[in-house]
């Protein structure tokens, strides 16, 4: 199966790409086989990890919109939640092919809390009924991380032939040898097989406006993240405070400003805002943080660089999602977090000027030093411990892109063992890890 940059980066809304970007995805598909059908009724069953934390991760707005026929990439953020709540007063929803039907968002939506579907942690099933209550349509979905999502009849495998083709860490950097071409330019050589190289460019800078507005409007909104926590934002101030004592000496305020643009980005993405997905929406600030490092602080950074940073972290995220995986509920958080460390580290190592090898590095020590993280999301949502966490992890980037530079590319662990042992960790920890919220901090903090 080709993988394009773009299947790692989409435009989306938070909190989640697995629990509210898929099922928005999902449930507007099903929608869309309804056009031609005399529909009474529709129903949305959401299981595993989407029934666990489903309230939490946004889940019921999003098949809600979905069945409305909104898209992540172009739904509005600011009006979501006031159009979901005129349904729920209404009881009446408009499908996306026009026919209105009632709809009562307690019974039409359900969340399994308990059950799951053997395919998949993140599975949902549709059901359409006429007025008399025959079974017009089912089908059944699943979430499998970064906003991907399949249908029950498998994965839809694109068949683009790639010229570079690479399906471990190893064989990439064979090609890059043979082909004396750094890792961002295979890439650019690969995503040639779907568009031109301008078009690719202008497609990844698109992305990274879309970032830089996301940190903008995080830096400049006041107030609590919605959800039970009453978690306030921290970003604002934090903001306030940086701009106030810019010309401090101290030598790690650098590091603020990296902590600044991750918590803007994960705020955002916790209030169901604009985000990036990158890979995952739970991981989302890692990259842009990053980014923003590398645009302000050093010098030399050209929107080339940017471009070439974001298909470098890709071409480290094709390999952990064909390997391994990026969903939270498979492997918990070290493949979420952990992937997004791996692919800014090497992102950034590429743009510093580090060789093939250095950026292969880069990315396992982002990785490796994630490996076991769970995924225990308190409440059910996208706020404690996932904003600080992503902060953490966009400084433990940045540091394992400079380790590597340090070094002239050999190491005993390969970035293919970190994938495999990350896969491996994920199969045996225990589900209640998985973004279920039944486990870890999940539960810690809400018995104390």
């Amino acid at each position: 199966m080709a993988l394009s940059a773009f299947d790692l980066y989409s435009v989306g809304i938070g909190p989640s790409s697995s629990h509210t970007v898929g099922p928005m995805r999902a449930a507007h598909r099903f929608a869309s086989t309804l056009d031609t059908l005399e529909v009474g009724r529709v129903q949305a069953e959401l299981f595993g990890s989407l029934g666990a934390t489903g309230h939490g991760h946004g889940s019921a707005k999003a098949v809600v919109l979905g069945l409305l026929g909104e898209d992540p990439a172009t739904v509005d953020t600011d009006t979501a939640d006031e159009r979901v709540a005129g349904i729920r007063r209404t009881g009446r929803l408009r499908l996306s092919g026009g026919r209105e039907v009632p709809f009562d968002s307690d019974n039409d939506v359900v969340l399994h809390r308990r059950r799951s579907l053997p395919e998949h942690p993140n599975g949902m099933r549709f059901h359409a009924w006429s007025g008399a209550g025959e079974l017009l349509a089912e089908r059944t979905y699943f979430s499998v991380g970064g906003g991907f999502v399949v249908g029950d009849t498998g994965i839809v495998a694109d068949t683009t032939v790639l010229p570079h083709p690479f399906s471990t860490g190893g064989e990439l950097l064979a090609l890059c040898r043979e082909l004396s071409l750094p890792v961002s330019d295979v890439m650019y050589a690969n995503e040639r097989a779907w568009r031109p190289d301008a078009d690719t460019r202008a497609g990844l800078l698109h992305l990274w406006s879309v970032m830089q507005a996301c940190v903008e409007r995080g830096c400049d909104r006041e107030g609590v993240l919605p959800g039970g926590l009453r978690v306030p934002r921290r970003a604002p101030a934090l903001y306030r405070d940086l701009k106030a004592d810019d010309g401090t000496e101290d030598p790690l305020r650098v590091l603020d400003w990296v902590n600044l643009f991750a918590l803007a980005v994960n705020e955002e993405n916790a209030s169901g805002g604009r985000i990036v997905t990158a890979p995952t929406n739970g991981a989302a600030g890692i990259i842009p943080a990053v980014l923003h490092y590398y645009t302000r602080f050093v010098p030399g950074a050209t929107d080339d660089g940017v471009a070439r940073f974001l298909l470098t972290a890709a071409a480290v995220g094709i390999l952990i999602k064909g390997n391994a995986s990026i969903s939270g509920a498979e492997v918990g958080c070290q493949g979420e977090v952990g992937s997004a460390c791996a692919m800014a580290a090497a992102g950034l190592c590429e743009v510093l000027g580090g060789t093939p090898g250095q950026v292969e590095n880069a990315a396992e020590i982002g990785l490796e030093h994630n490996l076991g993280l769970t995924c225990d999301p308190v409440g059910g949502l996208v706020q404690i411990p996932c904003i600080e966490r992503n902060a953490i992890a966009s400084v433990k980037a940045i540091n394992a892109a400079r380790l590597a530079l340090n070094g002239d590319g050999s190491h005993k662990v390969t970035l293919d063992k970190a994938i495999r042992t990350m896969r491996d960790t994920g199969r045996d920890m225990s589900v209640k890890y998985k973004e279920t919220a039944r486990g870890g901090l999940a539960v810690t903090v809400i018995e104390c």
